[in-house]
């Protein structure tokens, strides 16, 4: 598949995709007129582009308008987090957004000072998750030989915000989610106002 949209319609690099389509990923973006480019490590889930972060050595720059990230930042190193922030502008259009969910490591340390650490939180797909696999990764995946699900840093509100701004994003909103335990970040490459990022979360922060 072309990186260079020769459909012309609108198109999000969907980072670490795993099996997950876009009727998997936000509202908006499961609607005829965004079209999908797929990327992952693994190519056992058939993505569009088998890469991997933190470089996206094999994605066009400037070729996106929207870059979406759900859960991967966190298995990377913290080192790595600079360069794939870097990256995840690089790729973007002028007019880009980039939208990235991770733990929300304040909300998961009050789970962990109940020293119920192991003690489910909630049932997903594979099964019961608890706080030490929001920490360290799914181990039930990791026993599985699925080592990328091992993560090696963790945000909180305000460093993943500081984390998008280092990367030369305008623009950032980052919103804490206690109920999911999660953080939402929405970044711009164009400067926008404060007012005109909370719409862009109304539009966007409607996960399927």
């Amino acid at each position: 598949m072309s990186q260079a949209g020769q459909s012309g319609m609108p198109r999000f690099l969907h980072v670490g995709c795993g099996k997950l389509r876009k009727h998997r990923t936000l509202k908006p973006f499961n609607t005829p007129e965004w079209e999908e480019i797929r990327l992952d490590i693994d190519a056992r889930v058939e993505p569009d582009i088998v890469d991997t972060l933190p470089e996206l050595l094999k994605v066009e720059s400037n070729s996106f308008d929207a870059v979406y990230s759900s859960h991967c930042l966190e298995h990377l190193y913290p080192h790595e987090v600079p360069i794939a922030l870097d990256a995840f502008h690089r790729v973007l259009k002028d007019n880009g957004i980039a939208i990235a969910r991770c733990p929300d490591l304040q909300t998961l340390a009050e789970h962990l000072a109940s020293g119920e650490i192991d003690k489910p939180l909630y049932v997903s797909g594979r099964g019961p998750v608890s706080p030490l696999d929001m920490l360290y990764g799914f181990r039930p995946a990791m026993a599985d030989g699925n080592l990328y699900m091992a993560h090696h840093t963790g945000f909180t509100a305000k460093t993943i915000g500081e984390s998008f701004k280092t990367a030369q994003f305008r623009s950032t909103l980052c919103l804490r989610m206690p109920a999911r335990r999660e953080l939402w970040v929405i970044a711009t490459r164009a400067s926008i106002s404060k007012e005109e990022m909370v719409e862009l979360a109304k539009i966007y922060v409607t996960p399927l």
